[in-house]
């Protein structure tokens, strides 16, 4: 005999919230299932797991992935460039890149005690002030530190 067993679907997503498309049965249950009325009854059925929630189905990255691998493989070169360098990667990303590496070694060499907490806060608003080039620059200004200590 089958059963429906819409509404008994519906009340299990509603109490797990996920959609009505993954909640399962167990097919040797159903009468069980069906006989479930109350919330409580519906929990009791997924505790003893003759209703189970389906993993989510999320896309494929995969092609993705390749193609950006193509993409980035071909016409990379000097003669396939058009524009200058700033217009193929922007300034702001940049600078965003390089003040990330800084901060960076930063964290790392106060981690390290290689800086005291107050050397560090200097450099960093250094960092913050663009008053250093970029990390060759930092990792001596950090060495300045250390050989004064």
């Amino acid at each position: 005999m089958v059963v429906n067993l819409k509404t008994k679907r519906q009340l299990v997503s509603r109490i797990l919230g996920v959609g009505l498309d993954r909640v399962k049965f167990d097919p040797t249950y159903l009468d069980d299932v069906a006989d479930a009325i109350t919330r409580d009854n519906i929990r009791s059925l997924i505790t003893a797991n003759v209703i189970e929630i389906k993993p989510i189905k999320g896309t494929s990255k995969g092609r993705a992935h390749f193609k950006k691998a193509q993409r980035k493989k071909r016409g990379t070169k000097h003669g396939s460039r058009k524009g200058s360098r700033g217009a193929r990667v922007g300034k702001k990303e940049v600078y965003v890149k390089r003040i990330r590496a800084m901060r960076h070694q930063l964290k790392v060499s106060k981690a390290r005690k290689e800086i005291p907490n107050e050397s560090y806060w200097n450099l960093y608003k250094q960092v913050n002030g663009n008053q250093v080039r970029n990390l060759a620059h930092l990792r001596s200004l950090i060495a300045e530190v250390r050989s004064k200590k």
